[in-house]
């Protein structure tokens, strides 16, 4: 079994890569050629964290992989990273496990290159200011997602602890695909708003359980991925914002129906109706539906999480260090 690190994750795939690897993972998911049971979820309250199991299998391109997930809430407070995470890919034609990879990593580039594919298909082709709110290993990942999804020429950066945001965008100011113009402001509601009224492209990776700006500040024409939360009672964007859209577009319809507080909440509130969901990202990639038909719609992608993106990075990255011959095989027996 081949053991991969978070340095043998960052290095075997690029995030274009893994875009397309995404892409090609929904279209199996819409198409029902996967076998994906229901997250499996453990609420450790006394820690306030949650820890997750998600297995899947995509039968078509025979990925499968389970992965164990934990998010705990109070890990920053104690220096340690908000999510651990590791990814066991197995043969699907044997069961022989192929590899233990470190899962931080990849969850932050699977979800980043999934709104990296709505962003390709859901923005608009002129697209050149992104805002990306949160400045963690999501919010690298989306900085690199959406540069790639489109040729940027700024950026507006915002975390809740603004060091933290100028030390990424010093590590990643005209790296690959990423600009040279990087902007950290502090993340005053002035600022983001005026950020918000500028941008063509908005990414929210965050764990805020309420909305980071006005939705009535979003411009004609805007795409906004909200990845960060995955709560019924969580929420990036309000629903103001919710109300505008034209396109809404969901990585799987039955998490998102359970989960994504950013939908819920309307939904509660009388805003919006199920049937106001347009498409999953899966249906677009795979041809059943079109993306963005018009420049002065609004587009909104909202993921959950599915862990088709968990089984087909991991093949993905799997192949490619056996190439680069990156990582250590242990025998387990």
């Amino acid at each position: 079994m081949r053991i991969l690190t978070r340095a043998d994750v960052e290095r075997s795939i690029s995030m274009r890569d893994a875009i397309q690897v995404m892409k090609e993972a929904f279209a199996q998911l819409s198409a029902n050629e996967t076998i994906v049971p229901l997250r499996l979820n453990i609420p450790i309250e006394k820690h306030n964290g949650i820890t997750l199991y998600m297995p899947a299998y995509l039968q078509k391109s025979e990925a499968l992989a389970v992965k164990i997930v934990g998010v705990h809430y109070d890990n920053p407070k104690r220096g340690l990273p908000l999510i651990h995470a590791v990814v066991i890919a197995l043969d699907a034609a044997t069961g022989r496990p192929l590899a233990l990879i470190e899962g931080s990593s990849l969850t932050a580039l699977r979800t980043a290159a999934g709104a990296g594919a709505a962003t390709d298909f859901l923005a608009r082709p002129d697209a050149r200011v992104g805002v990306v709110l949160g400045a963690g290993v999501q919010g690298r990942t989306a900085i690199q997602a959406i540069s790639a999804a489109r040729p940027l020429e700024t950026i507006y950066l915002f975390s809740r602890t603004q060091s933290k945001a100028e030390t990424l965008a010093r590590e990643l100011r005209g790296t690959g695909d990423v600009p040279f113009d990087i902007r950290v402001l502090a993340s005053t509601p002035e600022n983001i708003a005026g950020a918000v009224r500028q941008a063509d492209i908005i990414y929210c990776a965050t764990t805020s359980a309420t909305p980071l700006f006005d939705g009535n500040d979003v411009k004609p024409g805007a795409h906004v991925n909200a990845v960060g939360t995955f709560a019924h009672d969580r929420r990036e964007v309000d629903s103001d914002f919710i109300k505008r859209c034209a396109k809404i577009v969901v990585d799987a319809y039955s998490g998102a129906l359970a989960e994504a507080g950013d939908l819920l909440i309307p939904m509660e509130q009388g805003i919006i109706s199920e049937s106001d969901i347009y498409a999953e990202l899966g249906e677009i990639s795979g041809g059943a539906k079109s993306g963005r038909t018009t420049a002065a719609e609004i587009t909104f992608f909202k993921s959950v999480g599915n862990a088709v993106q968990d089984a087909a990075i991991a093949q993905a990255i799997l192949s490619r260090a056996e190439a680069q011959n990156l990582g250590a095989d242990v025998e387990l027996g």
